[in-house]
């Protein structure tokens, strides 16, 4: 028990020790953003539309290492995607949403699947900076790629 302690006001100092800018969702003169506690909106990503089932809003996408973030992966149309990324490898997924229903795993998923319009909510911690690349296998040559940077 006493090792337990030494452990846990170890970790408790350390956090207490922390730059107050690691924290604070300010800008500095130069606009790099900053860590926040609360988790952040990346911007949702669209595969297809109902004019154009190969279209895609945003390829490229920008992410903090340490950062908690939701992001909406959404298809909008019928035709069946299967949207594949490194990255999820690479974070601390905590949980899926899809219709208000939440899926926590021990693990990250394979792939996300879509063979309706609808949207899959995920959410997750960056804790590995590098760049990822997401894909819908059967369509990249038309496209449906990109990337997830995270510094």
């Amino acid at each position: 028990m006493k090792g337990y302690r030494t452990v846990a006001f170890a970790a408790l100092a350390g956090a207490a020790l922390l730059p107050s800018h690691v924290l604070a969702q300010e800008t500095d003169d130069d606009e790099q953003p900053k860590l926040t506690r609360t988790s952040q909106t990346v911007p949702e990503l669209i595969l297809g539309t109902a004019e154009d089932n190969l279209a895609v809003n945003q390829k490229d996408f920008n992410l903090l290492a340490g950062q908690g973030y939701r992001w909406k992966i959404s298809s909008g149309t019928g035709l069946e995607y299967k949207f594949v990324t490194d990255l999820f490898r690479n974070v601390w997924m905590n949980q899926i949403v899809v219709n208000g229903l939440e899926i926590h795993m021990n693990g990250a998923p394979a792939w996300l699947e879509y063979d309706k319009p609808g949207t899959i909510l995920v959410e997750f911690s960056t804790v590995r900076p590098g760049t990822y690349t997401w894909s819908v296998p059967d369509l990249t040559d038309k496209g449906m790629k990109g990337t997830i940077t995270i510094k």
